[in-house]
């Protein structure tokens, strides 16, 4: 278990003053990898400085040309095309001045030094304009990819039908945007409408039944009278793409989904589980309760191994109390002895946030619980019932 301070404190203006480095809601404080960073970048004025002390002090056949190439090599992956020449022009002015010192300017030694930094100083420079390059075609790809998420994962709006909502999406990869997980929000008629899902697989075609779920949710929220209706059109959703994959996900592929729907005058919330992890019911007294399916039903997309009928499942969803829906991504994070996250109880007795608060808390939380890498993408979406 964590031993670190609480994440979730008291109702209050703000979550920062429980939060240190890499935890959500606060401001990032003084740690190991800040300090790491910052001896990084003073690193070659550092090697300069060590690598003309090492030549002034020692006899003229010890050399200082390790040092003395390190330092523009070093800059040149972590300053700009600028900084990385200043360095190369400082290091041959160095080298040049403790040569002039000594004496030796024009012995064969301090010669062959001396083309030895200026042709790393020159090569430095070339491989800082590759790492330029290379960074700013990673930085097209992450706002491609925030574009996508974007489109296929629109946040939707913090008030929703008269309840408060938020959502949150935390990809396992790192500079990775979007996965197989999902979720989407839709008031309608009959409610507001919600799903959480897991898409079995990874990568692009992953990202594609993400979309194909997401689409087909949208429609059917809005036209179908009932949530086992809804989970109905996604089966046959997903059916209708599995016969166009000539692949192994023909037979393989399946979507874990759990679908809530809030009825707008009713303190209930009606639940269809599809081989889901079970919502959380947290109420204003630190209460936790989980809302399992008392009649599973097999993911969605592997219609075809069984004719279970969807069963919603009503519960009580009093004012003041938040529905949490999750992805394994949450409670599969494992921490260094093995031992699962379990947010059932982890959140059990604590200070009831607000929706944004409460997700940020927990992807903290689970992130330190791994000791800072998930592996797995979750997705998280938190909706309170006003009082």
């Amino acid at each position: 278990m964590d031993s670190g301070p609480e994440c979730f404190p008291r109702p209050g203006p703000r979550l920062a003053s429980c939060v240190r480095s890499g935890k959500p809601g606060g401001v990032e404080q003084e740690g190991p990898i800040s300090y790491a960073r910052t001896f990084v970048r003073l690193l070659p004025a550092l090697l300069l400085v060590a690598g003309g002390c090492y030549d002034y002090l020692t006899p003229s056949q010890f050399s200082a040309a390790p040092l003395f190439t390190a330092a523009p090599l070093v800059a040149a992956p972590l300053y700009s095309r600028r900084g990385t020449v200043l360095t190369g022009v400082a290091t041959v002015l160095v080298v040049l001045a403790v040569h002039l010192r000594l004496g030796i300017l024009l012995e064969v030694d301090a010669v062959t030094e001396l083309v030895t930094v200026v042709t790393v100083a020159v090569l430095a420079v070339l491989i800082n304009l590759l790492v330029r390059r290379s960074s700013e075609r990673l930085a097209s790809q992450r706002e491609i990819a925030e574009a996508a998420q974007r489109a296929v994962l629109p946040g939707p709006p913090g008030r929703i039908g008269g309840f408060d909502i938020a959502v949150r999406y935390e990809a396992a990869q790192a500079d990775a945007f979007i996965g197989g997980d999902l979720y989407a929000v839709q008031d309608s008629p009959h409610g507001v409408r919600m799903i959480v899902g897991d898409v079995r697989g990874k990568g692009m075609g992953a990202v594609a039944a993400v979309a194909i779920v997401i689409g087909a949710f949208r429609e059917a929220a809005e036209q179908e009278t009932t949530l086992e209706a809804v989970a109905r059109r996604l089966e046959r959703a997903l059916a209708r793409e599995a016969t166009r994959r000539d692949s192994v996900e023909v037979f393989e592929g399946f979507t874990t989904a759990v679908l809530a729907e809030l009825p707008h005058d009713d303190g209930v919330v009606r639940i269809v589980n599809r081989g889901h992890p079970p919502p959380l019911l947290l109420h204003t007294d630190g209460g936790v309760r989980a809302l399992p399916a008392q009649d599973p039903a097999l993911p969605l997309g592997m219609g075809d191994l069984g004719t279970w009928p969807d069963r919603g499942e009503e519960h009580g969803f009093p004012g003041g109390a938040t529905l949490l829906l999750y992805t394994d991504g949450l409670s599969e994070a494992r921490d260094r002895h093995g031992r699962f996250y379990d947010p059932e109880a982890r959140l059990a007795g604590r200070a009831l946030l607000e929706p944004g608060a409460l997700l940020a808390a927990l992807v903290g939380e689970a992130r330190r619980h791994s000791g800072g890498f998930l592996t797995d993408d979750l997705a998280l979406l938190a909706v309170r019932r006003p009082l």
